[in-house]
């Protein structure tokens, strides 16, 4: 299976950015996504320079680049803002919104069908198909016996399956709303946020009244408390079809994690536990470590 790096979701400043995408171009992956996902206001990189940084990166690096949508479009200026993006001319586009679909479809490119986009069954993913996806990522909170249901309706329907992109590490983002949370989280308005999510470069933790994480806020969007590991689970993702496995950004240690999936998908045996949940994989509530729930 292919390995990709999912696109920084959170605020990390040009220094830090620039800093984290120099080490992963000397790593063994084979996508790089690039660009912001999740608030318009993060502005450490213009689109002009994204587009550099993937000049560069395919001038030193094997790995193919694609620049990926904002997910949330809330204002006219962002939607012109997606318009320059889907006709960059250079770069495969990663579409988080049906309106980069339209964009893309209108101009009959390829893209990739991100996970925000909410595709739930052979049918819908064949209409995607149609506008020219050649990549699905699944919703986070797919199983593996729903995603390959869907894949199976889709050879029903004597159409060419896509490539499959599993979200196998990180945080996984699970809702986004128009109201920042991080910004609340201080008492500034969301048009003040004064970037205030910069100071958490791996979100802010939201726990119980019991101590537990539940989740992770991150601007706007809302994430898993724990981060999602699927490398034990690497023998069940070869079964399953995947072609690609996605691993997004933390600000520590990423390097270790790529390592770390690559040694077993090159014939290191996959540990029999790691640390992180993997609920949603097995069916389960995606919180739980199924292994330890004796689930599984």
């Amino acid at each position: 299976m292919k390995l990709s790096l999912g696109p920084v979701l959170f605020y990390w400043d040009k220094a830090q950015l620039g800093n984290f995408y120099a080490e992963m171009s000397a790593l063994p992956l084979d996508v790089i996504y690039l660009g912001e996902t999740v608030c318009s206001k993060r502005r450490a990189f213009s689109l002009d320079q994204w587009l550099g940084l993937g000049r560069e990166l395919q001038a030193c690096s094997q790995a193919q680049i694609v620049l990926s949508s904002l997910t949330l479009i809330e204002a006219a200026s962002e939607l012109s803002s997606l318009r320059r993006l889907c006709d960059n001319g250079q770069l495969l586009v990663e579409a988080n919104d049906m309106g980069a679909v339209q964009f893309l479809a209108e101009r009959k490119l390829p893209f990739v069908g991100g996970p925000a986009l909410n595709l739930y069954n052979g049918h819908a993913l064949g209409q995607l198909l149609d506008s020219g996806m050649i990549r699905w990522v699944p919703p986070v909170e797919c199983s593996a016996a729903l995603i390959g249901d869907v894949l199976e309706q889709v050879r029903e329907m004597e159409r060419e399956v896509p490539e499959v992109e599993i979200f196998a590490y990180g945080h996984l983002p699970l809702a986004y709303s128009a109201r920042c949370f991080t910004a609340r989280a201080e008492n500034r308005p969301k048009d003040d946020c004064q970037f205030c999510c910069i100071n958490y470069p791996d979100g802010l933790a939201l726990s119980s009244q019991e101590g537990q994480q539940l989740f992770t806020l991150n601007g706007i969007q809302t994430m898993s408390g724990e981060v999602t590991n699927l490398l034990a689970d690497y023998p069940a993702l070869m079964a399953s079809g995947a072609d690609v496995l996605r691993l997004s950004p933390r600000a520590q240690g990423m390097a270790e994690v790529v390592r770390s999936f690559d040694n077993v998908r090159q014939g290191e045996a996959p540990p029999l536990f790691v640390a992180g949940c993997n609920g949603y994989w097995h069916g389960h509530a995606g919180m739980l470590k199924v292994e330890e729930a004796g689930l599984c």
